[in-house]
């Protein structure tokens, strides 16, 4: 007679099933890195221990992927976007890089296919002057017999995102502008689950801003010393999304992001404490002191006027002060106007709070570039703007050419001579005498679009 099995060995059978189910479903969809390009004759290429999930990463870098592009993206794994002002690839497979040549190699499974492009991942594309200076990474797409590329000796289950800090980096509106938000915009949605790659090293940049980047990126970043070696990604980005000036277009945004999530990422990463109510009773102004240039030749009699005439509450920036963003950002989010001359030091404006003024000192012949690259961005920045057009006799042009001399009277004619000519004539050389009569209106102005009444 035929022994029957147990009952409860047969429940034990059925209520396993649905967990070796659900153990089938996790392997298929967490592969290991390079499944089936392990091997280039008898050598082994990125074998990972850890394992990836492919599909989050296919949807995280599809992200980057703008417009026609999708359908090659999807179809080859490739995505090459360019445009006024940067190029970006976006690849959703296995890459070999080796630091020593700068060469990324990306693995293909047509066996005639063997391409090569240069990419200079900074975005001033339209700027010859700075391209200059970033290095090139090259990339070359085929077959692993054709492209033969070196063994890995570092591999990673994260991918790469590669960037220069080169150009004109070394500025603090350059590094906000063309580093630090295209970064977030490029990394942010990785939840820092993102190795960077610096194609060009400058020490000085990186210690300034590091706080900004470990928020980003949960590795050291890979190119900041002498060493090379050849690296190993599941996949890679090499270039910077860029959204004009200071300015993030939600719509071409991973996540949806604005400004006002860059700002609130900045305020979070240097412990800002955010001012969520303007004092308007005796507002507190931040005046950016400058040396060298644009410097204000009367600015003592300005803060008296601030202070004695208008009971404002004024903080001198001094140029130095800007180094530690960390102390600074809390003095500028505690401010309700920031007044200063066109230049870098406008920046720090992203870190006054929502609803505060910018007060820009626009100087001769560089009306184009103040409104391009602080005036129109405000708004979306969360300030309220007014351009202070200094009057020819309120700079120092005037009593050193006098009023006929082009410089002072046809800047179109010095902008024709090139931008070495501008910089020249109104960037390096000009100062201001500020007409405090003027300059007084234009605080009173300030209050008024603040929500403070005349009467």
């Amino acid at each position: 007679m035929e022994k029957k099995e147990p009952i409860f060995r047969k429940l034990l059978v059925f209520s396993a099933l649905p967990i070796f189910i659900l153990l089938l479903f996790f392997i298929h969809h967490q592969q290991p890195l390079y499944s089936g390009l392990q091997t280039i004759g008898n050598r082994k290429i990125g074998v990972f221990v850890e394992k990836v999930d492919l599909n989050k990463l296919h949807l995280q870098l599809r992200k980057l992927v703008r417009g026609k592009d999708v359908a090659e993206f999807e179809a080859t794994g490739f995505a090459y976007d360019v445009d006024n002002f940067t190029e970006v690839c976006v690849i959703n497979k296995p890459i070999i890089y080796d630091e020593q040549s700068m060469t990324v190699y990306v693995p293909s499974e047509d066996e005639n296919e063997l391409t090569k492009m240069m990419v200079r991942p900074y975005p001033r594309r339209e700027d010859p002057y700075a391209m200059e200076q970033v290095t090139p990474v090259q990339i070359i797409r085929g077959n692993y017999s054709s492209i033969n590329p070196p063994a890995c000796q570092i591999t990673h289950n994260v991918p790469g995102l590669f960037y220069s800090f080169a150009g004109f980096a070394e500025n603090p509106f350059h590094a906000f502008n063309e580093i630090i938000i295209p970064l977030f915009l490029t990394s942010r949605h990785f939840e820092s689950k993102v190795q960077f790659v610096l194609t060009d090293f400058r020490g000085r940049w990186y210690w300034k801003y590091t706080q900004v980047l470990k928020e980003l990126t949960l590795f050291e970043n890979i190119g900041m010393d002498a060493t090379k070696r050849v690296h190993c990604f599941p996949a890679g980005v090499v270039g910077l999304r860029y959204h004009e000036n200071l300015a993030v277009n939600s719509d071409d945004a991973p996540l949806g992001y604005t400004m006002q999530d860059v700002r609130q990422f900045l305020w979070n990463t240097y412990n800002v404490k955010v001012k969520t109510k303007l004092n308007l009773k005796r507002p507190k102004v931040l005046l950016v002191s400058r040396r060298g240039s644009r410097i204000f030749l009367n600015e003592d009699e300005m803060v008296n006027m601030m202070e004695q005439e208008l009971g404002f509450q004024v903080y001198r920036a001094m140029p130095n002060e800007t180094k530690k963003l960390d102390k600074f950002a809390q003095i500028v989010n505690s401010c309700e106007i920031m007044v200063g001359a066109h230049g870098a030091g406008l920046t720090n404006a992203l870190f006054l709070p929502t609803g505060a003024t910018m007060i820009q000192i626009v100087p001769l012949g560089l009306n184009w570039a103040s409104d391009h690259y602080f005036g129109e961005p405000a708004p979306g920045i969360g300030l309220k703007y007014i351009r202070y057009k200094v009057w020819r006799n309120e700079t120092s042009l005037y009593e050193k050419y006098g009023p006929d001399h082009p410089i002072v009277s046809d800047a179109a004619s010095i902008w024709a001579k090139g931008y070495m000519a501008v910089k020249e004539a109104y960037v390096d050389e000009q100062n201001f005498r500020i007409n405090l009569d003027r300059f007084k209106e234009t605080l009173l102005e300030a209050l008024r679009l603040m929500g403070v009444s005349d009467s």
